[in-house]
């Protein structure tokens, strides 16, 4: 069985820790504020998978190095730093997968917002805007799933050509993708791309039912990164995690 190291024991680490076993995979290690993986002298896993906290990341991937295992990374948030985690991942040789979100779901989710995009770019009485909603536990806003979705708009539709995630007070300049947000109770995570023309809208939405499909689409990722080296993004290997489970 593969052996598993979690990284952060919250919502999503029970998660993963509840689904490992009947996927072939076993947890050998918890990870969390109370015991960072930097505490450890040998590695008692073959992959690590952070759910943790956006400035752990970093330490979390050179820990992870010095031991020579392979990654997956869940957190959200960390973004500013990929430069620096992939620059790490590339010197040490190791292999990691991360990605905004592991859902299955999401990743045709995005593939469909990125079709309407080009469907729309010749059209240009469309406008379109992003809004996403999640717990109010959560810390990033907007959410990296969000963030992946208006990367995709732009693109594809050319008349945008940045993105702004402020509350707007005035008009807004037609350049900018809006990306809003919102956190209220336990909403696991729903992303709604909004077209919209003078005559008529289109809505394209992605709910999220709960936290099973991002912790298996992590496990799967954790079983194709383990004998692998080098930096991907969970999109690269989705047509792996769209295979049935045996």
């Amino acid at each position: 069985m593969t052996r598993l190291a979690i990284i952060g024991h919250g919502a999503m680490g029970r998660e993963i820790e509840r689904l490992a076993e009947p996927l072939g995979m076993n947890i050998t290690s918890i990870f969390d504020v109370d015991r960072p993986i930097t505490a450890i002298d040998q590695a008692e896993f073959d992959v690590a998978i952070d759910f943790s906290w956006p400035d752990s990341v970093v330490d979390n991937v050179r820990a992870a190095a010095r031991l020579n295992r392979p990654i997956v990374i869940g957190t959200t948030g960390w973004y500013g730093q990929m430069d620096e985690v992939r620059q790490i991942v590339a010197s040490s040789a190791i292999g990691c997968v991360w990605g905004s979100n592991f859902n299955i779901g999401t990743h045709l989710f995005l593939r469909m917002v990125r079709n309407a995009a080009e469907l729309i770019n010749p059209h240009a009485s469309f406008d379109v805007a992003v809004h996403e909603w999640h717990h109010h536990r959560k810390k990033d806003s907007p959410s990296g799933t969000a963030l992946s979705t208006a990367q995709n708009i732009l693109a594809a539709l050319s008349r945008k050509t940045r993105i702004d995630t402020e509350t707007q007070h005035e008009r807004i300049d037609a350049s900018a993708l809006h990306v809003t947000s919102s956190r209220v109770g336990e909403v696991i995570g729903r992303h709604q791309v909004m077209i919209d023309s003078p005559f008529e809208s289109i809505e394209i939405i992605h709910s999220a039912k709960n936290r099973q499909g991002f912790a298996q689409g992590a496990l799967l990722s954790a079983q194709w990164i383990q004998h692998r080296t080098g930096f991907f993004d969970v999109s690269d290997i989705i047509d792996f995690l769209s295979e049935p489970t045996p």
